[in-house]
């Protein structure tokens, strides 16, 4: 997985903590008011920014950051369903961004989706067929299913 733009914030003033800790004592219970609408996070949602404003109620410096998919070559051509060495020349060609860690190749699975979707343009426009449909050939007509 890779790490996406972090963002830190600076602990609270020591009167701003203990009011926000004050807060959530006891609560777990989280709305959120956007431009006016009530939103209820669901949990997930919920635990985690009650977690992240515990910490800023403590008076600790956060940094929140987000991680991005990464995927084997097995794993995404699995996805795309086509063969692994199918997707390492795509790699080695350029087709699919990759990086490496250390001799491993990673793959973002959002390349993968969007190749996937190119792939159901370019069939669609090519043949006439339906709409999303993808026969699991590339651009020059070969199979680039697995076996």
């Amino acid at each position: 997985m890779a790490l996406i733009a972090p963002r830190v914030t600076a602990g609270l003033p020591a009167d701003d903590a203990r009011n926000l800790a004050r807060s959530l004592q006891d609560s777990n219970d989280i709305t959120v008011f956007v431009d006016g609408t009530v939103h209820r996070l669901p949990d997930q949602a919920r635990d985690a920014v009650v977690d992240l404003l515990a910490r800023l109620g403590r008076g600790e410096t956060v940094t929140v950051s987000s991680v991005e998919e990464m995927l084997t070559t097995s794993q995404a051509a699995e996805l795309a369903g086509i063969s692994h060495t199918y997707l390492r020349n795509m790699t080695d060609r350029g087709e699919i961004p990759v990086e490496y860690r250390g001799t491993h190749r990673r793959i973002r699975q959002a390349a993968i989706m969007e190749w996937l979707e190119t792939q159901k343009r370019k069939q669609a426009e090519t043949s006439g067929g339906e709409k999303g449909e993808y026969n699991g050939r590339d651009d020059a007509g070969n199979d680039a299913r697995s076996d």
